[in-house]
């Protein structure tokens, strides 16, 4: 799961874990560690993701033909698994941002309204 650093529920992140993963790896090839530090890093610290997410979230896009991994080693010289964005995984980007996109438009016209 995506979670916000601050004491906030971070519910609405829910299900954004995917198209953040998938985004981070547009940069190129990564393992698990480094995408989890990519993502918090991006948000400038304000997202977090749990190992307890990550790693299933990789297996299920790797299932889903959007990841392909290989075998390599770290910079710190130990064995990981590198994934890598497939053209399937593209495609899928640029929908799930689309959608994105909708949806926060349609959350931020709600919120624009005066609240008197």
């Amino acid at each position: 799961m995506v979670t916000r650093k601050t004491s906030e529920a971070g519910e609405i992140l829910q299900g954004t874990l995917d198209m953040l993963i998938l985004r981070t790896l547009v940069m190129g090839p990564a393992h698990g560690h480094t995408i989890a530090q990519a993502i918090e890093r991006t948000s400038e610290n304000a997202l977090e993701v749990e190992q307890g997410s990550l790693y299933p979230a990789l297996h299920r896009l790797e299932d889903r033909g959007w990841l392909s991994s290989e075998w390599g080693v770290s910079d710190n010289n130990r064995k990981a698994k590198f994934y890598r964005l497939t053209n399937k995984g593209r495609k899928e980007l640029h929908a799930a941002t689309g959608r994105w996109q909708k949806m926060t438009r349609a959350i931020g016209l709600i919120l624009g309204e005066s609240f008197e």
